[in-house]
C-alpha cells in the first residue's frame, strides 16, 4: 500500500474511532468507547506508516538526483 492510501485508511480510522467514542458516551456504552479508542489509535498508526513512507520515498529520490547531478 503506499503512503497516500496509508495516511487516506488512517484518517477514516480515526475519525471512525471518535465518532465511535463519541456515541459510547452518548449511550453510556464502555465497549463502543474502548472500539473508539482503539480505532483512533489504530488510524494514528496508519498515518504515522504513510508519512514514514513518504519520508523515505522522498530521501532516496532527493540521493538519486544528487547522484545524477554529480554524473
Amino acid at each position: 500500500m503506499g503512503a497516500t492510501a496509508d495516511k487516506i485508511k488512517g484518517a477514516t480510522n480515526e475519525a471512525i474511532g471518535k465518532a465511535k467514542q463519541g456515541i459510547g458516551e452518548a449511550t453510556g456504552s464502555d465497549r463502543l468507547q474502548g472500539e473508539g479508542v482503539i480505532q483512533e489509535v489504530k488510524g494514528k498508526g496508519q498515518k504515522a506508516v504513510g508519512d514514514a513512507k513518504e519520508a523515505t520515498k522522498d530521501a532516496a529520490n532527493k540521493a538519486a538526483a544528487a547522484a545524477n547531478k554529480n554524473l
